[in-house]
């Protein structure tokens, strides 16, 4: 069982998850063991830029298949991923339970969850009831993870350097429930959308203010996890669009989001851009790719409400970076994996 000390956790605490004690990984397939519950954020990532595409495809005409192209890497993405999570939950039991006790990478158990969440936008249109089936399961094991995880916090002292943007994850991640609905022919859930959307606003306020205090007046994040600042971006690009699919508006409070997501977004992509080029490449960089992808959509949202030289040459340059980056992040991991290097990329 993992054992949480105080003070700041370390890298190979917050990604690996292991005993120092017990020795190294084996090489080939055993690898799997290294595998983290975080990197269902690589599905999150090319599912919300799937979903940019699509719309820069209605607003300006850019290629249709492009977007069709990375819902099926996506897709695939997430049954690979899910595939090796459940070999590692066979082979290695106690490093899972680990991982989900962990403080800070327990939360990341949330991403999963979203990304069955997200899948369902693109996939609605090749098959409505696979769609529905998928978002059914994300409400509901989103809402008991945020459920298990507040509870969680509430029934022990938390530690000061453990509020990290990982924390925002679990409850937040409510604000994804809104966005496939409209798309799925249901019937009319505007009480689902509407506590998807208060309870994930609601946590949001608190959880930034507790993370921004940590970084303020506590030691920096560890190397591995500096990427994950990006997250901080993600309640308010996310929270447009589901009070956007919410309500059916664009009113002043959307575009107050909208606001507050360019602002970070313009805070942090410096400070990631040096990081970057200081700091090996981890499978944890894969943090920064919801954030700009929902970023991206709600610009061309805007974009297309209120058609600008300004919003427009907005929601394509974003949604430029958003495929640069994720691109190279695909193309990085799908190289470490070939070269066996998964244990290394999770350090």
């Amino acid at each position: 069982m993992l054992q949480v000390v105080e003070g700041e956790p370390s890298e190979a605490a917050l990604t690996a998850h292991r005993d120092p004690d017990q020795p190294p990984l084996p090489g080939g397939w055993r690898q799997i063991e290294a595998l983290p519950i975080g990197l269902f954020a690589a599905v999150m990532g090319l599912t919300g830029l799937s979903v940019a595409w699509r719309l820069a495809h209605a607003r300006y005409g850019l290629p249709f298949w492009v977007g069709e192209a990375i819902a099926l890497i996506a897709s695939t993405a997430f049954l690979a991923i899910t595939a090796g999570y459940a070999a590692k939950a066979v082979i290695a039991r106690e490093a899972v339970r680990a991982e989900f006790r962990h403080p800070i990478a327990g939360n990341l158990f949330g991403t999963p969850l979203i990304s069955l969440l997200l899948l369902p936008i693109p996939l609605s249109p090749f098959s409505l009831t696979l769609a529905r089936a998928l978002w059914i399961a994300g409400a509901i094991g989103m809402t008991l993870f945020a459920w298990l995880i507040v509870t969680r916090w509430l029934s022990d002292r938390q530690q000061a350097a453990h509020a990290t943007p990982a924390w925002i994850v679990p409850v937040v991640g409510l604000l994804d429930v809104p966005l496939a609905l409209p798309g799925l022919g249901l019937p009319p859930m505007q009480g689902v959308m509407i506590f998807g959307l208060a309870v994930g606003l609601f946590f949001a306020v608190p959880l930034f203010t507790l993370i921004l205090s940590r970084l303020l007046f506590e030691a920096p994040l560890p190397a591995a996890l500096q990427p994950s600042l990006l997250i901080l971006v993600a309640p308010f690009a996310v929270g447009f669009s589901a009070y956007v699919a919410t309500t059916g508006a664009i009113d002043l409070f959307a575009k107050s989001l909208f606001a507050i997501a360019l602002f970070l977004l313009a805070v942090l992509l410096p400070k990631l851009a040096r990081f970057g080029r200081a700091c090996p490449f981890r499978v944890s960089w894969w943090g920064v790719s919801f954030p700009l992808a929902a970023t991206a959509v709600a610009a061309l949202r805007v974009a297309t409400a209120e058609p600008a030289p300004a919003t427009d040459g907005l929601a394509l340059a974003l949604l430029g970076l958003a495929t640069l980056v994720i691109g190279w992040l695909l193309v990085r991991t799908l190289i470490g994996l070939a070269r066996g290097e998964l244990r290394t990329l999770t350090l």
